[in-house]
């Protein structure tokens, strides 16, 4: 073969390659980021385009708790589970703690409780303010718990956690820089583009540095705090993953189903 259409097959193979590999790479919507020397999965979704939704109990009427029970019962249904995170605090027997939308039914209603911390450190999901991730004809919000109960929209699915991270580009003003209260966490934001996107971090972050990886890298207006510690978990077999929790499972599950 002439040297000229030797050059020519070695460009069209490497092109090819990196085709593929773009394919690969779009193919699945989680992908590891870094932000200062903290690594993250984030996970981007169009809510307008992909079927997010939630989920918390089975046919059975029993809690799903693990990823895998999820992933198989949507197989059987010809359906696939592409990635699945924890969707919020819940309590010891699987429930939500606060506000629980599903198909547009109010399983659980918001969790208006308070806590100023006399009785000891105040709970995350009670820092204020806590918000609600949800999603109606529109797209996807997240607002904090005060303005959604005024507005009072037509979610298909929601959920109720804290607090919030980001509130209109701004960060939530309880946050302190440099805080020692680092650990593994996991959150929701609503992006400049339009997209939700999730961020699962895999090193120890404070409160404040997660909030920066959604407001400034991420571009996300809006932010919620999902869970952190034992609770966090991601579910997406292209990056191998079927994390476990430590507490014998999870509660709502926010997963993007094909």
């Amino acid at each position: 073969m002439p040297p000229l259409k030797h050059a020519l097959l070695a460009v069209f193979v490497l092109l090819a390659a990196a085709a593929g590999s773009l394919r690969s790479a779009q193919a699945d919507p989680c992908q590891p980021q870094s932000f200062e020397g903290a690594d993250y999965i984030v996970c981007t979704v169009d809510p307008g385009k992909a079927d997010l939704r939630l989920f918390w109990k089975g046919a059975d009427g029993e809690p799903y708790r693990y990823f895998s029970s999820l992933a198989e019962a949507l197989q059987a249904e010809g359906r696939k589970l592409v990635f699945a995170v924890n969707a919020g605090m819940y309590r010891q027997d699987f429930s939500p703690l606060g506000l629980y939308v599903e198909n547009g039914k109010e399983m659980k209603p918001a969790n208006k409780a308070k806590n100023d911390g006399s009785a000891g450190p105040v709970p995350n999901f009670y820092k204020k303010p806590n918000g609600v991730f949800y999603l109606d004809e529109a797209g996807a919000t997240i607002l904090p718990t005060d303005q959604f109960l005024k507005r009072r929209p037509a979610a298909r699915f929601a959920t109720q956690s804290g607090p919030m991270l980001v509130i209109s580009g701004k960060l939530n003003t309880i946050f302190i820089p440099g805080s020692t209260d680092r650990t593994r966490r996991n959150g929701v934001g609503i992006c400049a583009d339009g997209a939700v996107r999730f961020a699962i971090s895999e090193d120890w972050v404070n409160f404040h540095d997660f909030a920066r990886l959604f407001r400034d890298q991420l571009q996300c207006q809006d932010a919620l705090f999902l869970d952190g510690g034992r609770g966090v978990g991601l579910y997406d077999p292209a990056l191998g993953r079927n994390d476990r929790s430590w507490h014998g499972g999870y509660g709502p599950i926010l997963g993007l189903v094909e």
